[in-house]
């Protein structure tokens, strides 16, 4: 799938614009703060309701404006259309379209529009907390397998009631049964998916590692969340007391992890920033290969400074690694020479110079105006 469309109004220092993207690789470049990022964080905004640059909406709303829209047509594998729509207001309200109808949930926009996001903040999936790992995995997981959701709201619901009656001690015997039944009900098919994905992910992420660089000995794992030997039942009718010390669970699949390790040490230890990035990109990217296999449509990249850390070399295995998905890919870079002779002769190209919030279609490698 790719966006052929794209309006935005109100985010940040982007004026509002209208862009007819190409199918394949876009490069937006220009100075620092010239809007860039910007547009990177619309189509966020198109696809998850939400920035990838701000935990706050007001920063992403241009100032003095009551709100910030952004639309798009996305084209779908089965050569059939959607129109979305995402508008946030400073009061925090948000409206979801799509083909005209007004949305509850971000999850059928995400699962329309699935995106993968490369920026300098991406080492963070590496020496980050678990729960940015857990993020990732779930994320692969929710666009591979169509059950995933109903699992995992299922699990919320009963981490939810069983928590509040560590903390306040709200429920009769048999109801605290009959939550502990659900939530280790949940938590096993969810960890079931998980395994499954992982085991799907790991060759891929493998094949994919070694075609950026050399990293021998680093090693992906999956710990579930709970000790492996044992039952999450057990687990939890052993750990009542120190869980209602605590006011929380502290084993179940909300405490899953990946592990990435060389040599018994973790990876972000040992890793320069530049090995992290290239870590992270081949995660990613494995997980496009498999969004491309198990469901129809391919998902969209958007890398914010891709040549930041990689030298050339790196750069241009990069490059061909996005190119091989055959997927539509946002890139910005300050300087567009960089960038834009990386590319097979055949590969779509469009360029865009973006200047103080201005965007404007420039002249692709070929030589045409994009």
């Amino acid at each position: 799938m790719s966006l052929s469309r794209i309006t935005v109004t109100g985010v940040r220092n982007l004026h509002p614009v209208t862009l007819t993207p190409s199918p394949r690789i876009n490069i937006l470049f220009g100075d620092n703060g010239s809007g860039k990022t910007s547009l990177l964080e619309s189509i966020h905004l198109l696809g998850l309701a939400r920035s990838f640059r701000s935990l706050r909406l007001n920063p992403v709303i241009t100032h003095e404006q009551p709100s910030c829209t952004v639309f798009g047509q996305v084209e779908l594998a089965d050569g059939q259309s959607a129109a979305l729509g995402v508008a946030r207001e400073r009061s925090g309200d948000v409206r979801i379209r799509i083909d005209g109808q007004n949305i509850r949930s971000a999850a059928e926009l995400a699962d329309t529009l699935p995106l993968q996001l490369i920026n300098p903040d991406s080492f963070r999936l590496l020496e980050g907390a678990p729960k940015l790992r857990r993020q990732f995995l779930d994320w692969g997981v929710f666009h591979v397998e169509h059950r995933f959701l109903g699992a995992w709201q299922r699990l919320q619901q009963a981490l939810r009631q069983r928590n509040s009656w560590l903390r306040h001690g709200t429920l009769d015997v048999a109801s605290e049964a009959a939550w502990n039944r659900e939530l280790s009900a949940a938590s096993d098919e969810i960890d079931r998916y998980r395994r499954a994905y992982i085991q799907a992910l790991k060759p891929v992420f493998e094949s994919t590692l070694a075609a950026l660089v050399d990293l021998k000995g680093l090693t992906l794992s999956y710990y579930r969340g709970w000790d492996k030997d044992r039952t999450l039942a057990e687990v939890l009718a052993g750990s009542v007391e120190r869980d209602r010390a605590l006011g929380h669970t502290q084993s179940g699949p909300q405490r899953a992890d990946l592990r990435l390790r060389m040599g018994g040490h973790n990876a972000a230890e040992i890793l320069s920033r530049g090995q992290q990035k290239l870590v992270v990109c081949a995660l990613r990217i494995a997980q496009g290969h498999l969004v491309n296999d198990r469901k129809r449509g391919r998902c969209i990249y958007l890398v914010d400074d891709l040549p930041s850390e990689l030298d050339e070399q790196h750069r241009s295995a990069l490059c061909k690694l996005l190119e091989q998905l055959e997927c539509q890919v946002f890139i910005t870079c300050v300087d567009s020479t960089v960038l834009q002779d990386g590319w097979g002769d055949d590969t779509p190209v469009s360029m865009f110079h973006v200047e103080h919030g201005h965007i404007h279609p420039a002249m692709s490698p070929s030589g045409v105006k994009a």
